[in-house]
């Protein structure tokens, strides 16, 4: 596990939040969507220039597949950090509870 976990931050209003992530797994799913934002661009654009429906299907399905990626990078990174630190804290039980209901309705609209 990467420590720290939890942090806690600045806005750059002055706001205090609480980062669950770490600075390099928001770094990476970052990335992650800017490519997967720039792909759908270019899906909008082929559309728009009415390329062939196998094309368009192809790219979207790139684009699926890459979403399904980012959101497996986010599950990882929260057993990681937040459900890793609530299970050693004795307190895990809504934290799973918590974990099993978002990976139902990721796996569901898969």
């Amino acid at each position: 596990m990467t420590e720290p976990t939890n942090l806690v931050t600045r806005t750059p209003t002055g706001d205090i939040i609480n980062v669950y992530l770490t600075p390099e797994m928001e770094k990476n799913l970052d990335a992650r969507l800017a490519r997967i934002e720039g792909h759908v661009r270019s899906v909008r654009r082929m559309l728009a220039e009415h390329q062939d429906c196998d094309s368009l299907l192809i790219q979207m399905a790139a684009v699926k597949a890459a979403m399904n990626q980012v959101i497996i990078k986010l599950l990882e990174g929260h057993i990681d950090t937040c459900v890793t630190e609530c299970v050693a804290d004795e307190t895990g039980a809504d934290t799973l509870a918590k974990l099993k209901k978002a990976m139902a309705i990721v796996l569901k609209s898969t």
